[in-house]
């Protein structure tokens, strides 16, 4: 029989962060570096733990060379071949340490990671990544990489729930990516009803996660600089963001003016354009489960990037958090009906 469950899930939106006394005197005292040494891999890991998603809008070679100079992370999709890799290896060997090469689990895939991590030894990091974490045939996916490569840090996603973050770190995963259908070009909650309000979902599988030693990645559901800082009070050990990377220089696609304004393709992995494009179409047996925007173009990332750790660092001090490993034992969230003066619009 069909049941609900009583408890009120929360979305980023229906939250703020309660503000504490606090002895920082500046947002420069702020330290944002992480350090995490992963259970299953037993690599180790220091940075900003802000991710580009391995979006072929977002997760780019270009981008991975511009966070780098800020210490934050990028996967980087998944339709590079290995003589592309080879080539960014050579000209860029000191930014390898900061990118995950992505994978599906279709026919090939298995075959092309084993062919680029063998060609780019220096790569430690594997993002499988899936938009449905819960199919036995993943979990096995996971497990064959896991075998194969038993000193690489296996990010894995997507899920919600507790029980199958614990399954995925148990069959060999060190990183699970938390969240179904927060993406702002995701449409799976529209096409499928299937879905979970992201900050619940942080917050419970993180709970779980932790509990074995595993980590989590908070992906989706960022609109501002605020809602990543939620992210990673909620117990987040990395966020990922897509569209608030999207429209600048080092995202992929082409620049198109429109009436004098320039603007980037932003589009959705599982969207028309993305199987268009690496597919050859929709199947027949499914459906678009993303959707294609165009997004102004904003210009280098720089700016963008230094505005999220502004902002991360602004809530740290908001709540007393020298560090932004504190951030989470100093959070207090409280329900909101309103986030916004919006008399003046949204925007801003």
């Amino acid at each position: 029989m069909p049941r609900i469950e009583n408890d009120i899930k929360l979305d980023f939106k229906d939250v703020l962060l309660r503000p504490k006394r606090s002895t920082l005197k500046s947002r420069s005292e702020v330290d944002l570096m992480r350090s995490f040494t992963f259970r299953n891999s037993k690599g180790s890991y220091r940075g900003i733990p802000i991710i580009a998603a391995n979006m072929d809008t977002v997760g780019t070679f270009e981008m991975a060379l511009a966070l780098h100079q800020f210490s934050v992370f990028t996967a980087i999709h998944k339709h590079y071949s290995v003589d592309d890799w080879l080539e960014f290896a050579k000209k860029h060997p000191d930014c390898l340490e900061s990118v995950a090469i992505s994978t599906g689990t279709g026919d090939g895939d298995f075959e092309k990671i084993s062919a680029i991590l063998e060609a780019v030894p220096q790569l430690r990091y594997v993002c499988v990544d899936v938009a449905n974490g819960y199919s036995e045939h993943f979990v096995h996916f996971v497990r064959d990489v896991r075998q194969r490569f038993p000193s690489h840090t296996i990010m894995a996603g997507n899920v919600v729930t507790g029980e199958m973050v614990e399954e995925l770190i148990l069959a060999g995963a060190d990183i699970i990516k938390v969240g179904i259908g927060p993406g702002s070009v995701c449409t799976t909650r529209k096409k499928t009803g299937v879905g979970y309000p992201q900050l619940s979902a942080v917050i419970e599988c993180a709970d779980a996660a932790h509990g074995l030693g595993g980590h989590i990645i908070s992906d989706g559901g960022c609109t501002c600089p605020g809602d990543v800082s939620k992210a990673f009070g909620a117990g987040a050990d990395f966020v990922m963001l897509g569209g608030m990377l999207a429209g600048h220089s080092e995202s992929g696609g082409e620049v198109i003016e429109k009436n004098g304004k320039k603007y980037k393709l932003f589009y959705g992995m599982s969207s028309d354009t993305a199987m268009k494009r690496h597919a050859g179409g929709v199947a027949d047996y499914r459906a678009s489960e993303g959707k294609t925007v165009e997004v102004p173009y904003k210009g280098p990332v720089d700016e963008t990037i230094r505005d999220v750790l502004g902002g991360v660092r602004s809530t740290c001090t908001y709540v007393g958090a020298a560090k932004l490993k504190e951030l989470s034992r100093r959070t207090t969230f409280i329900r909101v009906t309103q986030q916004l003066n919006t008399v003046f619009g949204n925007d801003n």
